[in-house]
């Protein structure tokens, strides 16, 4: 039997800016695996690409704002170079998904202790996307993150970088059950 179970399963259809998927941490699980796959931008110039971006939901519903991120980035890219990028009291975490215009994007995210209120809510994860057809950019990325605040967590907002980008995923969120 797996140690994975589906809560919750978002087909974003239509193009948009920013979701907020609610309700998907709960006292249930500890750990949570995230999937973004089947994506689609609109919106993007070819030499350009749709970062999507992390912030959590409380309990109340309200997407976290405030500078209390933390997040590294590790961004490979095909054309032989890197970036690498850590930073503190931000208000996101880094892009998971490279959405492109020649190439579908995928990412997996794990989140630990969203729930709980007296522990910090971290994030682990890794995507790739493609992007400008002409050079044949492919980008993968690798990026940690934790939110400084001991609150119950209940939803994640995934947004793009730029707001006139848009864009369409599935997004799928599981529950790890750890067996004793």
């Amino acid at each position: 039997m797996s140690n994975l179970r589906l809560i919750n399963e978002t087909n974003v259809s239509s193009f948009v800016n920013t979701v907020n998927i609610t309700d998907i941490f709960s006292a249930d699980f500890d750990i949570y695996k995230i999937v973004v796959s089947d994506t689609e931008p609109s919106g993007v110039p070819s030499t350009d690409v749709i970062a999507l971006y992390t912030r959590f939901i409380n309990a109340s519903g309200s997407v976290i704002t405030a500078s209390n991120y933390d997040r590294a980035n590790l961004v490979m890219k095909s054309e032989n170079v890197y970036d690498e990028d850590k930073l503190a009291n931000t208000s996101f975490l880094y892009a998971r998904d490279y959405i492109g215009n020649y190439t579908s994007s995928g990412s997996v995210t794990y989140i630990f202790n969203p729930y709980s209120s007296s522990s910090y809510t971290f994030m682990l994860g890794q995507g790739s996307g493609g992007y400008d057809t002409a050079n044949n950019r492919y980008r993968g990325n690798k990026q940690i993150g934790v939110l400084k605040q001991t609150a119950s967590m209940t939803g994640i907002n995934l947004y793009s970088q730029n707001s006139s980008y848009s864009f369409k995923a599935l997004i799928r969120t599981y529950g790890l059950r750890v067996d004793s």
